[in-house]
């Protein structure tokens, strides 16, 4: 079966470029609450009847079918999606923006998460739902510390998360592991072994996970100890724990704080970092106009009453434009600098959260603010998040989420991986995926459908070739509209 578009995928663009602002609950129509029907009703039943009912979904989407790619007739042109994304980002970024996907197939494939959902939902799907990434690539996961400071893994991007079919995920992240692959100049075959690993570790542990009961399920994490002990090489343990160990130092405030801001006390400022760290010309360093205040006052709200009053005990002292990553850039960005009156600095980033990609394909979110989408994304997809992660509401029916920034963020350095590496990563990613998807989905339907046998790991293995195949003519026809005038390009000055 197909999964249905609940728009068609004509609406795309309206979608897109609107981000239906303001948008309510009450506004929103019975088959748009796309979160409220999220969860399935099959939990009640017993385990055994869930897992009957996953492999009898063969019958009407057989997993043969997952391994297919072939582009539709009216597949738009990709530079045009490229430019449909673009709607409503700051446009002195634009540039900055093309640029940096056009470095690579693989920077193309961060970017163009609008291109692949388009193509996602013209394929096969099994109709069952969970919470989505809606940008599953190997770059979007990585270790950070819960409240108790252990730190965990799991994806921790989720700008595009909405409910969809679980596939959808597991194909992005997949084709993200081929891609990659290439761009590091690994052999078809190690590619291929790499996705492989992915898939299997997905289809392995959400056979684990539809073992367990549900508290259970929502306690498991993913600890980096347990994971850096399977590694079989002494060797890579060690750089592994000192990459950890790098992550804690940067986030200390002593470490922090100097490499961002400057000044001391109640005089410090936010460095000046062009073009990627800047104040705009109305906000100069150290003035927070009113409706900056009035939005941290409202993220404020959105926190638990013990999270609210720590952060009371600090003073909002500078803000400033932060550009980051690849599909985010030319969105809203900041870092906010607040300070305790004992000096302690805390730093929170501030990021602009549009319609989520999937929204076209996959309905409308029930939440009028997308930074509370957003926000309940990662509380559903994550065993841990953020004490600070909240939501706002800007100027212009721009709408935010906030965490803190670098909060002992573990990010893993794909674009260095060899062979092993890199099967070993995508591996940690297919796990993080499953659990993800297993604490709001039905892990028993779906391991029911991906069977005990590895035929669904090929399949989703020759789609993930194929569709780098795809990636590859689309980063080529950007760079062909770079270079013919259709799109400008800042390319950055290597560090």
């Amino acid at each position: 079966m197909k999964f249905k578009p609940p728009y068609g995928r004509q609406r795309v663009e309206q979608i897109v470029e609107a981000d239906m602002p303001g948008q309510t609950l009450k506004e929103a129509s019975k088959d748009d609450r796309t979160e409220s029907r999220s969860l399935p009703a099959t939990h009640q039943r017993p385990r055994a009847e869930r897992r009957a009912l996953g492999k009898k979904l063969r019958e009407q989407c057989p997993r043969d079918l997952h391994g297919v790619w072939k582009p539709a007739a009216d597949r738009p042109d990709p530079v045009h999606l490229v430019e449909v994304s673009d709607k409503r980002r700051l446009p002195q970024l634009l540039a900055l923006r093309h640029g940096r996907m056009a470095l690579s197939p693989f920077t193309y494939y961060r970017g163009a998460a609008l291109n692949m959902a388009h193509d996602l939902a013209a394929l096969p799907a099994t109709g069952v739902r969970v919470q989505c990434s809606g940008d599953a690539h190997l770059v979007n996961f990585g270790g950070f510390a819960t409240a108790e400071r252990n730190i965990i893994f799991s994806i921790n991007d989720l700008d595009e998360t909405l409910p969809g079919p679980w596939e959808w995920d597991l194909k992005r992240l997949a084709a993200s592991v081929i891609i990659a692959s290439r761009d590091n100049g690994l052999s078809n075959g190690a590619a291929e072994d790499a996705a492989l690993a992915c898939v299997r570790s997905y289809r392995e542990h959400m056979n684990e996970y539809s073992e367990m009961n549900s508290l259970d399920l929502w306690y498991h994490a993913i600890e980096t100890e347990a994971l850096i002990a399977s590694l079989p090489d002494p060797a890579m343990r060690r750089r592994t724990v000192r990459a950890i160990e790098k992550a804690r130092e940067s986030s200390l405030a002593e470490d922090l704080f100097p490499k961002l801001a400057a000044g001391t006390g109640q005089e410090a400022a936010i460095r000046e970092q062009p073009p990627t760290l800047f104040h705009p010309p109305e906000l100069p360093p150290g003035k927070i106009d009113a409706l900056a205040n009035e939005a941290m006052a409202t993220y404020r709200e959105s926190l638990t009453p013990a999270h609210r009053m720590l952060l009371g005990r600090f003073d909002i002292l500078d803000a400033a434009i932060k550009v980051v990553g690849v599909g985010s850039v030319g969105t809203i960005c900041w870092v906010v600098l607040l300070m305790e009156g004992t000096g302690t600095p805390l730093f929170l980033q501030v990021k602009e959260a549009r319609a989520s990609v999937l929204e076209a394909y996959a309905g409308r979110s029930v939440y009028g603010n997308h930074g509370q989408r957003v926000v309940n994304g990662h509380w559903l997809m994550q065993p841990a998040s953020d004490i600070f992660l909240g939501w706002t509401a800007g100027p212009g029916g721009h709408h935010f989420y906030v965490r803190q920034l670098r909060d002992v963020k573990v990010k893993p350095a794909v674009e260095n991986f060899g062979k092993v590496e890199m099967a070993i990563f995508a591996g940690w990613c297919g796990q993080s995926l499953a659990l993800s998807h297993a604490r709001s989905g039905d892990p028993a339907v779906i391991s029911g459908y991906l069977g005990k046998s590895d035929a669904f790991d090929k399949t989703i293995a020759a789609f993930s070739a194929a569709y780098a195949d795809q990636n590859e003519a689309d980063h080529a026809a950007l760079v062909r509209a770079i270079r013919g005038g259709r799109l400008e390009a800042t390319v950055e000055e290597a560090e």
